[in-house]
């Protein structure tokens, strides 16, 4: 009987806890591929250590700001994906990237990857590619990339929209 109360207890316990860490409705916190994958808009871009006004070039590509309103497919099965920049800011060029993504864990932080993808050559012959922390996904998602600016570090925060 003594063991029949403790585990009532202990299953009214975990209830409990279960449903006051419940993640935000939308949200994806047990990140996948099924979450990441599709056709998503990159809406906003942020940084934290960062002046605002600063000019930070992303992904050796173009100003971070560049990439607002750029669209990112990521299809599933390794498929090769892209990016396309279409912002007419000043100093943004238009232009399409393809690429191949993943997702990995380093401890309980799941990671977003991805490479870019040249003509005549294979994604596994390819040794630089971009690492982010992927925070959240469902009907959005947010990476954060730490790096380094004047010495300390920083970070950037991509939010990206379900399309």
């Amino acid at each position: 009987m003594k063991n029949l109360s403790f585990a009532a207890l202990f299953l009214a316990l975990v209830a409990i806890l279960g449903t006051s860490c419940s993640p935000k409705q939308g949200v994806t916190t047990n990140i996948n591929k099924g979450a990441v994958k599709g056709n998503w808009v990159l809406t906003d871009i942020r940084y934290e250590g960062i002046p605002e006004n600063a000019k930070v070039t992303v992904f050796d590509e173009a100003n971070a700001k560049c990439f607002i309103g750029s669209q990112w497919v990521l299809p599933d099965n390794n498929a090769n994906g892209s990016y396309t920049l279409s912002s007419t800011a000043d100093g943004c060029s238009p232009a399409t990237q393809k690429i191949v993504w993943t997702l990995s864990k380093q401890g309980n932080v799941t990671m977003f990857g991805f490479k870019k993808l040249y003509s005549g050559v294979k994604a596994k012959n390819v040794a630089d590619g971009y690492l982010m922390e992927c925070t959240e996904a469902g009907s959005s998602m947010t990476w954060r990339a730490n790096v380094n600016f004047e010495g300390k570090t920083a970070s950037i925060i991509y939010t990206l929209q379900r399309k």
